[in-house]
């Protein structure tokens, strides 16, 4: 394959690319592959390392065999051993292969650390791309032909196209398609993350406690001394604004609600306030109506985000990110390209976010019913052979990557 190909009909095409995370490194892969000249920026200082685990399955595997990281990615691979259900007096329901429940397949599907998956993206693509991290767009002016971008730096450039790689909250959907608010919706629960010290004994594993509405994980990657923590609660109306932007707020909500609960959830909450890494939010997908305005388009969580309730946001970032540069390869008018995008990926996004209500449901019971539901559902499961994949995360077969446009 040339790797220039869309310069035989025409000047090589300029894209910037807003963020580093995942559909970011990803997409500027694919547009290197077909011709372009790629510029990718993010306004963290470096790549942000460490982080939860997050899952690669289905359709995305595919992505990254082709991409030719599957080995490096296997090899980074966290092997969660069992997921352990438990009551609100700390009582074990059920232990499960964590794809028992999640739908995976055991030995295909991949659980790497975030900050892994995104290392080995940046890793691929570094030496073929122009990076511009500790920046970000200010403004974008499209009254060109192209699109004229000021960053914050003080820096401007012309690009032929801009895409928002920047996640749930992207900035560059807000600038181009409006508030967050009119596409995004709320699932009815708020989300604290956090780190603590391993000092439960747990290794290669996650211990879920529930109570009805209310939730604690704690998350063992490896072998080491560092835990992931959540506490995940029911709400019916989401927090004020000013809750999502004060972490003090943030912290006096979770111990509200969280007081008096069982098990070690003191102990976590209690490290939550100490915690300098401390991750607030809500639930939510955004769903828009369309994923590209002229000469602007947008990938991954800011298009599509399905809600870690589905374990398909990183998925779902690699197989956008394919489909956009093989639709730009395939179609010099970005116009064209953007639809056959939208066209040929709309279908697998909503299947994997139509997820969403099986893993509320597993997860996060809300009621003293659904929770009882729950744990018996769980119990037979222990006895059931291994998971076989959710048809959703496979619902696309790639295409093959076009070699000249």
């Amino acid at each position: 394959m040339t790797p220039h190909g869309l310069q035989r009909n025409g000047p090589q095409r300029t894209v910037l690319v807003s963020g580093a995370s995942i559909a970011g490194p990803a997409l500027a892969y694919w547009l290197h592959r077909a011709g372009c000249a790629v510029t990718v920026v993010e306004k963290a200082g470096a790549l942000r390392g460490g982080g939860y685990p997050v899952d690669i399955r289905g359709t995305a595997l595919e992505v990254v065999r082709r991409m030719g990281i599957l080995p490096r990615l296997r090899d980074a691979h966290v092997d969660s051993r069992r997921l352990t259900f438990l009551d609100a007096d700390g009582g074990e329901v059920a232990s499960l292969p964590p794809g028992a429940v999640a739908g995976g397949v055991e030995g295909q599907d991949l659980e790497v650390r975030r900050g892994d998956l995104a290392e080995i993206l940046y890793a691929t693509v570094r030496d073929d791309v122009e990076f511009l991290f500790g920046d970000s767009i200010d403004t974008l002016d499209r009254s060109g032909h192209g699109i004229d971008v000021a960053f914050r730096s003080g820096r401007r450039r012309t690009f032929d196209l801009v895409i928002g790689a920047d996640g749930m909250h992207s900035a560059t959907r807000k600038a181009l398609f409006g508030p967050e608010e009119q596409f995004h919706r709320y699932l009815g629960y708020c989300f604290a993350v956090f780190t603590l010290p391993n000092t439960f004994g747990l290794s290669r594993e996650v211990v879920l406690w529930n109570a009805p509405g209310k939730a604690g994980a704690l998350y063992a990657v490896g072998d080491n001394d560092e835990l992931h923590a959540f506490l995940t609660f029911h709400r019916p109306q989401p927090p004020a604004r000013a809750a999502l932007r004060d972490p003090g707020v943030q912290r006096d909500l979770v111990a509200a609600v969280f007081a008096g609960a069982g098990w070690e959830i003191p102990r976590m909450v209690g490290a939550m306030r100490d915690a300098d890494d401390l991750f607030f939010d809500t639930v939510g997908q955004i769903r828009m109506p369309h994923w590209s305005s002229g000469r602007v388009a947008l990938v991954g969580d800011a298009a599509h985000a399905p809600s870690f309730l589905t374990g398909q946001g990183s998925s779902l970032a690699l197989v956008g990110a394919y489909m956009l540069a093989g639709a730009l390869a395939a179609n010099r008018d970005h116009t064209a390209a953007f639809a056959a995008y939208e066209r040929d990926l709309r279908a697998f996004v909503t299947m994997n976010q139509a997820l969403v209500d099986h893993g509320a449901a597993t997860l996060f019971p809300t009621t003293a019913r659904a929770l009882e539901q729950r744990d018996a559902m769980l119990r037979g499961l222990v006895t059931l052979p291994s998971a076989t994949a959710r048809p959703a995360h496979s619902a696309l077969t790639l295409p093959a990557f076009p070699t000249t446009p």
